[in-house]
């Protein structure tokens, strides 16, 4: 039975539903934005990104796209908008594609199928994670028994973007099939002249940069990275400057910030605060490597930007890229003052030769397997199979 009431070979209009339309949504709003651009070139698919918004709001990285949004009112960790629901009635959608939990638009998207009988896909993003349930976890309780578990019962598919994500699907009691597909990664122009010399790196060119890029949060390991980089010995300091950049989140940087004095390592460490367009380019550039020691991801967008610079990473299993530890592209870390201090030390005395070579294993897993591209053409498959017109591909599991 079709569930759309299409007919076989016509276009499928795909709604991308995030409660992420502007750069504050980190990670997820950078993964569907790449997605959404990708999506736009695979034959058949007609693709609407919907979501709430500021009237303020910079949606001009969405080109050649150009969101439906909604009017946001009301606290933003919620993103109620209440003419949602019109606009996914309104955009003649065969079916919706969720990108994230507990807000308001998990409310619209169940209620758009509700309505329309219409298929809904969902993906969580790493919101089922142990880690993301426990943060926050009165609240989510609440917003389980009042809308989400409806709305993921509900819905035709669920999307995991690795293994380890499929099974806390399982773990959290959903019977939905479930695809597995990664995100992607957009690959610098190899024709693209460099970026010039950052700022925070003019006044000491000769001291290496180890980069974090990604919300400041409590989640992301930041606290036990700064206390790790005070037990390494001054030499080693002297040597390496730490660039932790990102948009605060819950008064974090401030935090940080009083960390670092607190432990005399400010010299060393540098707050450049959210970075974007070349900014961002440049930070990756011009970095020696990349660190992400996180409690908790889904699948890090700033992982895979880091391989596609060519650039070595130093992550925890808890990111959720274990090909990166048997390509030799990462070094692994667990989330612990003493873990991260081995890797640190570890990672900053090498020799050159040997980041290079981790980084270069990096770039060319990223090249084999987070090419947006082939990631589209996976999730058009899934499209066609919800919408009852093709037949279920490889990357989805039964129950």
């Amino acid at each position: 039975m079709n569930p759309t009431g299409m007919d076989r070979g016509e276009s499928i209009r795909a709604g991308l539903l995030t409660a992420h339309l502007g750069r504050s949504g980190g990670g997820v709003y950078s993964s569907v934005r790449q997605f959404a651009s990708a999506l736009v070139n695979e034959p058949g698919i007609e693709v609407e990104v919907l979501g709430p918004a500021d009237p303020s709001e910079d949606l001009s990285e969405w080109a050649p796209l150009s969101p439906r949004t909604a009017r946001r009112v009301g606290p933003s960790f919620f993103s109620y908008a209440p003419g949602l629901g019109r606009s996914l009635q309104a955009a003649g959608l065969h079916l919706v594609h969720l990108h994230g939990l507990w807000m308001h638009p998990s409310m619209a998207s169940r209620s758009f199928s509700r309505k329309t009988g219409l298929p809904h896909i969902v993906s969580p993003h790493g919101m089922l994670d142990p880690w993301a349930l426990r943060n926050s976890g009165w609240k989510k309780r609440i917003a389980s028994a009042l809308f989400e578990n409806a709305n993921l019962e509900s819905a035709r598919c669920l999307h995991a973007l690795n293994r380890a994500e499929e099974t806390a699907i399982r773990e959290y009691g959903l019977k939905n099939p479930v695809c597995v597909i990664p995100n992607g990664i957009d690959f610098p122009a190899e024709d693209l002249a460099a970026p010039a010399l950052p700022w925070w790196a003019k006044a000491a060119p000769e001291v290496r940069t180890l980069l974090y890029l990604g919300r400041l949060h409590p989640k992301k390991g930041l606290p036990r990275l700064l206390a790790a980089w005070s037990l390494l010995d001054t030499s080693i300091r002297e040597r390496w400057r730490l660039l932790i950049a990102g948009w605060e989140e819950q008064g974090h940087q401030t935090a940080l910030r009083q960390m670092a004095a607190k432990y005399r390592i400010e010299d060393s460490i540098t707050f450049p605060g959210p970075l974007f367009g070349e900014d961002k380019r440049a930070a990756y550039y011009h970095c020696d490597g990349f660190i992400l020691p996180s409690l908790s991801e889904g699948l890090p967008v700033a992982v895979l930007e880091a391989w596609a610079a060519g650039k070595p990473v130093i992550m925890t299993p808890e990111c959720n890229l274990p090909e990166g530890f048997q390509a030799e592209a990462a070094i692994s870390i667990y989330p612990t003052e003493e873990s991260i201090h081995a890797g640190l030390a570890n990672f900053l005395t090498m020799e050159d030769s040997e980041r290079k070579r981790m980084g270069a294993n990096g770039l060319a897993l990223a090249r084999e397997r987070y090419s947006w591209p082939s990631i589209a053409a996976e999730m058009a498959a899934v499209y066609r199979w919800v919408a009852g017109n093709g037949p279920k591909p490889p990357s989805v599991n039964l129950p």
